[in-house]
């Protein structure tokens, strides 16, 4: 039976060795400048001054932004944010980061390097793919549900931002002979794993 195509970016189901999750998250920071939507569920990385953000440009030190393919620099899984709206003055609390925010915000992350996360792929992955490498496939999410829609992509890569654990126990999304089945993963490229801060 083909899998059903529903992405819904990232979503948090657990930890290495079988621990129970805390649904945890941590704090950052979310540059005025920041130019792009954020949604729940989708990559944010670390800025360094050069490391780019989902649809141009830059994110600074200091501060996270939506990720892109192939980043190493990333924090994890973002869940929401909180910032004062510039132009009614109101405290907000979203699951987006909408594009037009023209201010500093919160981000709330969950940012443990050991967690893991349940994701769709945007092609045909077989069994031989678990324990090798991954890279999202970034796609925009709603702007209705603030709800993310990126997936992994459709081949294992060497490194890659994440690597695949297992493939998901969704009933409608096991089947590895079609598209669109949905797996669980880990960060393989962290800020707080297997990178080298400058």
């Amino acid at each position: 039976m083909a899998n059903q195509d529903a992405p819904f970016g990232f979503r948090q189901v657990g930890g290495l060795g079988s621990r129970p999750t805390s649904e945890g998250t941590s704090k950052y920071l979310i540059n005025s400048t920041q130019a792009g939507d954020i949604f729940a569920g989708d990559v944010v990385t670390a800025g360094d001054g050069t490391t780019k953000y989902e649809g141009g440009g830059t994110i600074p030190y200091g501060y996270i932004g939506s990720s892109e393919t192939d980043a190493v620099r990333n924090v994890g899984i973002f869940n929401g944010c909180f910032y004062v709206d510039p132009t009614t003055s109101k405290p907000t609390f979203k699951n987006y980061w909408p594009t037009t925010t023209a201010a500093e915000g919160t981000a709330f992350v969950y940012d443990n390097p050991d967690d893991l996360f349940e994701v769709q792929t945007s092609g045909t992955l077989a069994q031989t793919v678990a324990s090798r490498g991954n890279d999202m496939a970034y796609t925009a999410g709603s702007t209705i549900n603030g709800r993310s829609k990126e997936e992994i992509t459709g081949a294992a890569v060497a490194g890659g931002q994440f690597t695949m654990i297992r493939k998901s126990e969704d009933p409608s999304n096991t089947d590895l002979s079609s598209a669109n089945s949905n797996w669980i993963v880990k960060f393989n490229e962290h800020v707080y794993y297997n990178y080298t801060n400058t």
